[in-house]
């Protein structure tokens, strides 16, 4: 059975920091590019960072500068660091398993709320 649980989300002021957790189950860990999307209430569902498993990292043009992605394998645990928080940064954030060849898993996601 596959898992990804997210936690990390709250409640932060503009201008301040949160790191999200993702913690896999049931995958090789190892294997998948790992990746944290967010959706806004009436807006679609993006992609705001990625890590290959080589580590090479990729960030929606918003986020660059301000969010980190990582990963730490021996834990099968993808993180992502959250700085200089904006009210526009407010979603669900989810957490997304993917090797390319089979289906994706997903997490059931995690709200961030950043007051202006």
């Amino acid at each position: 059975q596959v898992q990804l649980v997210e936690s990390g989300g709250g409640l932060v002021q503009s201008g301040g920091s949160l790191r999200l957790s993702c913690a896999a189950s049931g995958i090789l860990f190892n294997l998948y590019s790992m990746n944290w999307y967010r959706q806004a209430p009436g807006k679609q569902r993006e992609l705001v960072a990625r890590i290959l498993s080589s580590g090479r990292t990729n960030y929606t043009d918003s986020v660059k500068g301000r969010f980190t992605i990582s990963r730490v394998n021996a834990k099968n645990t993808v993180y992502l660091q959250m700085n200089n928080l904006k009210p526009e940064d407010t979603a669900v954030y989810y957490c997304n398993a993917d090797n390319f060849v089979v289906r994706p898993y997903w997490g059931q996601g995690t709200q961030v709320t950043v007051s202006s």
